[in-house]
């Protein structure tokens, strides 16, 4: 029988959540939801490798980072490293530099993203190849690529970690139409409980997050247009957008010891969208 842990032996609430001395790496880095992941993670002591097909972009997010980490005193660092998911080149150049120039991995975040709208008689077949391509091929082939060195991260106390970034778009049926966006999402959910299941033997842990509206530049056209965010707010029954806090915290515990028992769960951080809509 197990014994039932003594208040002693519980770590407090900073070691839990730490993700301190850990190395990770953010796709789609550069900005947005991946900027907010990649900033928290750093801040939280641990070296980031973002990634972006945009390599000026992707340095300057880095580098401001890094300033931001200088600042407040942490050990936490941020590489950049271009790379364009959406081709097989692009996710075999990232593998390969990745195994070159890291020798374990702890938290893999497949945050890299493509999205199409167009209205149904008129969606085009690169609208889902784009898109599928980046938001589930991509994901698949780069967690099987860097196995090798999750599974050198992974001791019996703490698994290595896999987040993928899904969407509450496919939790629920969207209002745009973005087809391939929200299938593509969906597979990834699946994805995660499948390699979840696959992976725990390895000692790894697979889960996604299904974001709803987060505030970043990517929603600057809907919070322009009065009308058009008072539409979105009525869809999400906490009425406001996902901040930086809500998503960073959702990822700290997935990624570090508060999360350890915790794999193939899609956890839907959409303010009610999903879990309340009927």
């Amino acid at each position: 029988m197990n014994s039932a842990t003594t208040s002693e032996e519980r770590p407090a609430p900073e070691i839990l959540f730490s993700v301190a001395g850990r190395t990770a790496v953010v796709t789609g880095g550069s900005r947005g939801i991946g900027a907010m992941i990649a900033r928290g993670l750093v801040l939280g002591g641990a070296h980031v490798v973002i990634t972006s097909r945009k390599e000026e972009q992707c340095r300057a997010t880095a580098e401001a980072i890094n300033a931001e980490a200088d600042a407040a005193g942490t050990a936490g660092r941020c590489t950049p490293v271009a790379s364009d998911l959406s081709s097989a080149e692009g996710v075999t150049g990232l593998v390969d530099w990745l195994g070159e120039h890291l020798t374990s991995i702890d938290i893999l975040v497949n945050n890299a993203g493509a999205t199409w709208g167009a209205p149904l008689e008129e969606f085009p077949l690169i609208g889902w190849t784009k898109v599928l391509n980046t938001n589930l091929v991509a994901p698949f082939y780069l967690i099987t690529g860097t196995l090798p060195l999750l599974r050198n991260a992974a001791r019996p106390d703490q698994p290595a970690r896999v987040i993928n970034i899904g969407s509450v778009d496919a939790l629920t049926t969207p209002s745009w139409e973005n087809y391939s966006y929200s299938a593509s999402k969906a597979g990834l959910h699946m994805v995660t409980r499948h390699l979840a299941k696959k992976l725990a033997s390895d000692g790894i842990t697979v889960n996604a997050i299904a974001p709803g509206p987060i505030s970043t530049d990517m929603l600057e056209h809907v919070a322009a247009d009065p009308q058009v965010e008072a539409e979105l707010f009525e869809r999400v029954p906490l009425g406001r957008y996902g901040q930086t806090d809500d998503l960073i915290g959702t990822v700290r515990y997935l990624a570090s010891r508060a999360g350890s028992y915790l794999t193939g769960t899609i956890i839907p951080l959409d303010g009610g969208i999903s879990g309340c809509a009927g």
